[in-house]
């Protein structure tokens, strides 16, 4: 392959991931303001009914849209947090949301840009995948709505090689310790585990 070529691969692939990036973000951006706009056209009537009486009638049309939105939020968020408000939701997720183009994206885009969703990688595990005393160093890369995760479990001293395992809860347990020093970790090969088994207790040692 030619220096040209290179650069124009490197060029081309580069352009897609960056607009593979940004694009759910843009949708997100557009459907949030598409939102906004049909509120406050819903709410036209009511503007020229303010416009005879203020100057700020735009201002307070879309003070009362911002207002509604953040009222029709909360009302769907609070159904949701009963039952039959999730299954609701989840039995439309399943049938129609999943099938528009990024809706997976998007949704994933936002729960972590919320926090609702961890990123991979941010959360240090001890995996038993076997279901016996043996117990591996991993980083939980996605939870699943039955108590299922998915967990890479990386190699030493080579970290970008590893496996993945689908377990359940109880195969886990919950570290309170960073990525870096569980990479460290492991790039050592197992040099410095103490200070990810033991994070907790280490922690309440340093206050006392």
């Amino acid at each position: 392959m030619t220096i040209v070529k290179r650069i124009r691969r490197f060029f081309i692939t580069t352009i897609i991931g960056g607009i593979l990036v940004l694009l759910p973000l843009v949708i997100f951006v557009f459907v949030i303001s598409f939102f906004f706009k049909f509120l406050a056209g819903l709410l036209a009537p009511l503007t020229e009914v303010i416009s005879k009486y203020t100057q700020y009638d735009v201002i307070i049309v879309d003070l009362i849209a911002f207002v509604a939105a953040i009222l029709f939020c909360f009302l769907v968020g609070l159904l949701i947090r009963t039952r039959v408000g999730t299954n609701i939701f989840g039995a439309v997720e399943r049938n129609w949301l999943h099938k528009l183009p990024l809706y997976g994206t998007i949704k994933e885009t936002v729960q972590q840009f919320t926090g609702s969703k961890k990123m991979p990688f941010s959360e240090v595990i001890l995996v038993r995948p076997f279901d016996n005393k043996t117990a591996m160093t991993g980083f939980i890369t996605e939870t699943h709505g039955d108590g299922l995760y998915t967990v890479f479990v990386p190699t030493g001293p080579n970290p970008t090689n590893g496996f993945i395992f689908h377990v359940s809860e109880d195969q886990i347990e919950h570290l309170d310790a960073g990525t870096e020093d569980a990479m460290r970790s492991i790039i050592g090969v197992g040099v410095g585990s103490r200070k990810i088994l033991f994070a907790e207790r280490l922690k309440k040692d340093k206050t006392t």
